[in-house]
């Protein structure tokens, strides 16, 4: 721009910038890229991706959340697809890599539009009307289910796990994670943060355990104490066990050998007072978060008591939660109302090494999932699948609304989309349009994962859904059947989240028609002044990603 023959500059020259249709193809080049990472991942007979860290650690998975994270990914409108995923890992728990694939499409369908003249505007109107339409379907095509209403919640997790853990024990896992979310529910919230995920690497499979109560990786101090304590008495110690050492340097000269004796005498008698303090109240086991001296667990420990020493904090609080008890910080304050009770103590070890649970905590308000495998990486993934199962589990009390899976839900939203979008004037309607064809992309992409033809899979779909709202596909046959009736069903929640956010991840790399990359090194000279785009700073061409 010049003025009077003088050029005016209002962005730094050092600046690399690239505007209109050139930054919006190189976005949607990126987030489409991302989308295609994950695309093979979805679905019950989705490929696993192998993800190795600098240091040679791996992570087998296909959970795309998963992979997103563990990804270093440098290009900003890539970014912005990853967050869909990490947003709705957080918010519902599963449907993430639905989520970037309907992003993913939602955006190549957009530079079809673009190429043939439609505005980005248009087509960011169109989306988000498209967006709050599809919400509108979805909610009407759900059905209500009973928080307490355990073999709904079973169907919902089995969805949730196959094709992340082995099939043969998707109901084994659902069951164990539906009696976790039941036992901590309270007034219709589910907090899982209640439910504690132990892993046990060189197991089975089969033995993975919900525990009504309490697993920590401590064992008593004493190799030969029994293994087991009938219907516990709890004492949790919040304080050192141990002779207090004093604040500064101290010097104590004895002079007779008598006098040495009689000091000893009286540190061993301070010991074993906080040591009766234990006894007197009742308590025949004691978990201290701080120091214990060995001569303390010496002596509950030949009085039949189990001790252990140094529990974290963290554990701490879950023993309050599962036995009721309090922690106790004087321990001259430790009477019987303050223990803990469960209905079983029980020790797993292997010399110092080894668990403890606290079993048939009635009333507990942290609950364990024990979990175990043949090695690492099965335990690594089935604590995913877990924790996805969880999550929604926890969507589907709060809510009480499922929807068919299985791509039923997305095939029905798509076709009344196409309906809507007849009575939608202007050029919005192609957007809408594009939005229905973008999630279909979704049980299409379930098709080609699972070896079916795509064509005839959505054809068939959308005949069938002339009847039956509720068709989704069936990969084992390749059929359309009516998936509410097969137990395949999803939350309400994460297929309304998952439009939402992919939708409104689309909408934001549209809007975009500049991008300024700026120089790491000339990053501290650069004025305000010179600053002329709200995104300064993207960085620009290419999908760089590291783990």
């Amino acid at each position: 721009m010049e003025k009077g023959g003088q050029p005016i500059i209002i962005v730094d020259p050092r600046k690399e910038q690239t505007k209109g249709k050139e930054a919006l193809s190189m976005n949607i080049a990126a987030a489409k890229a991302v989308a295609s990472i994950v695309k093979s991942t979805l679905g019950p007979r989705g490929m696993d991706k192998m993800l190795v860290n600098p240091i040679g650690d791996i992570t087998i998975t296909n959970d795309g959340a998963t992979i997103l994270h563990d990804m270093s990914i440098e290009h900003p409108a890539a970014k912005m697809v990853a967050e869909v995923a990490e947003s709705l890992e957080s918010s519902a728990g599963d449907g993430t890599t639905s989520a970037v694939v309907f992003t993913g499409s939602l955006l190549e369908k957009a530079e079809s539009l673009i190429e043939s003249g439609v505005h980005p505007t248009v087509i960011v109107k169109g989306y988000r009307l498209a967006a709050e339409k599809a919400v509108e379907i979805l909610e009407n095509l759900a059905v209500s289910t009973a928080e307490n209403e355990k073999e709904k919640l079973v169907e919902v997790a089995k969805t949730s796990i196959t094709g992340k853990a082995s099939d043969r024990y998707n109901r084994l896992i659902a069951e164990l994670c539906v009696d976790a979310a039941l036992a901590i529910r309270e007034r219709g919230i589910v907090d899982l943060k209640d439910v504690i995920l132990s892993k046990d690497i060189g197991g089975k499979i089969e033995d993975t355990e919900f525990v009504e109560g309490i697993v920590i990786d401590k064992v008593a101090l004493d190799k030969e104490f029994p293994l087991r304590i009938e219907k516990p008495a709890i004492a949790l110690i919040d304080t050192p066990m141990e002779i207090a050492k004093t604040t500064n340097k101290a010097k104590l000269q004895i002079n007779e050998y008598g006098d040495l004796e009689d000091f000893v005498k009286q540190e061993e008698a301070a010991l074993f007072e906080m040591a009766d303090y234990v006894i007197r109240a009742g308590a025949n086991a004691v978990f201290c978060s701080k120091g214990m001296d060995d001569k303390i667990a010496a002596y509950l420990q030949n009085r039949g008591i189990y001790a252990t020493r140094r529990v974290k904090n963290e554990d701490m609080q879950h023993l309050v939660d599962a036995t009721g008890g309090r922690p106790i910080r004087n321990i001259k304050e430790l009477t019987r109302k303050e223990l803990g009770h469960a209905g079983l103590l029980e020790q797993d070890r292997d010399g110092d090494q080894g668990k403890t649970y606290l079993r048939d905590c009635k009333g507990a308000k942290s609950v364990s999932i024990v979990i175990r495998g043949g090695t690492e990486h099965i335990v690594d993934n089935l604590e995913r699948a877990i924790d996805d199962a969880l999550r929604v589990i926890k969507c589907t009390i709060e809510d009480g609304k499922v929807v068919a899976g299985g791509g039923a839900s997305e095939i029905e939203v798509a076709l009344e989309l196409r309906t809507y979008a007849a009575s939608v004037g202007g050029r919005e309607q192609m957007a809408i349009r594009a939005f229905a064809d973008a999630l279909e992309e979704i049980p299409r992409t379930i098709a080609r994962n699972a070896g079916l033809d795509t064509i005839n899979t959505i054809v068939n779909l959308r005949a069938k859904h002339a009847e039956n709202k509720n068709a989704g596909l069936n990969i084992n046959t390749g059929a359309a059947e009516d998936m509410l009736e097969k137990g395949i069903v999803d939350p309400l929640r994460v297929k309304v989240n998952s439009i939402k956010s992919g939708s409104e991840a689309a909408v934001m790399v549209l809007r975009v028609d500049d991008i300024l990359r700026a120089q790491s090194a000339d990053m501290q000279n650069v004025k305000p002044e010179h600053m002329a785009s709200t995104y300064d700073g993207m960085a620009a061409p290419g999908l760089n990603m590291r783990r």
